[in-house]
């Protein structure tokens, strides 16, 4: 277990020192706060301002759909590029702490950046009267962190296959686009469509979570889909010290 620490460590460090994580966490903040701006500015001159705290939480989802490729595609594929898996294969780390060592360390680094996101409905809490509904916020930005952690978790797994990033990048963002875009195919009957539908992202998080719904079917999903990614990656890891 001393490893997995000293990996995780290790890496989100490195993410406080890196140009793209800086770039992607300005334009989160840019865009949130460009769109939280907006909704107040209409609201004052309509006079209402609508105390819901998820007006930025919407668009957090998508732009972390894209986002999150971009965190994890180096983790493991720079690695094999620059030859230091050799070395780690040959230390005295086992292959699932690598991989979760990795795995913590970026999702370690995108809880600080959406942690930084309560000020928004903080805000908007201070500035309406009675105030925005807290548990229905709590849910959503545990479904949330749910829905990254399995991300960020895919991204890890992808990153495993490849010796190029931006490979890495483009086919771990094909993989959430597809889980979030099979959501559509679930609003028909049969087999195939419940089958969409417990698959995919978009009907996990918003019909419960982000509804202020804690369902524990849910959770199980993204806890699930993180386990099986962290475990295919483990085994890819384990099959190329054997090779």
């Amino acid at each position: 277990m001393r490893n997995l620490w000293i990996i995780a460590s290790r890496e989100f460090r490195h993410y406080f020192i890196s140009p793209i994580a800086y770039a992607l966490a300005t334009m989160l903040y840019l865009i949130l706060g460009g769109i939280f701006f907006i909704n107040i500015y209409y609201g004052l001159q309509t006079g209402q301002i609508n105390p819901d705290g998820r007006m930025v939480i919407g668009p957090m989802v998508t732009i972390l759909l894209f986002a999150t490729p971009a965190i994890t595609m180096r983790l493991l594929a720079d690695e094999y590029r620059m030859g230091t898996m050799e070395l780690l294969l040959t230390a005295p780390v086992r292959d699932w702490e690598l991989v979760i060592g990795k795995w913590l360390g970026a999702f370690g680094f995108l809880f600080v950046v959406l942690a930084l996101t309560w000020i928004y409905p903080l805000l908007l809490h201070r500035m309406t009267s009675p105030g925005i509904d807290q548990g229905t916020l709590l849910a959503a930005y545990l479904g949330l962190a749910l829905a990254v952690g399995a991300m960020l978790a895919i991204g890890v797994f992808i990153s495993t296959l490849f010796r190029s990033s931006v490979a890495a990048f483009f086919v771990a963002l094909g993989v959430m686009l597809a889980l979030w875009i099979i959501g559509g195919l679930s609003s028909g009957a049969g087999t195939g469509a419940q089958l969409a539908g417990w698959l995919s992202f978009v009907d996990h998080y918003y019909n419960n979570f982000y509804r202020g719904v804690l369902d524990l079917g849910d959770a199980v999903y993204f806890l699930s889909l993180t386990a099986l990614a962290l475990f295919l990656g483990a085994q890819v890891v384990q099959a190329r010290r054997w090779r």
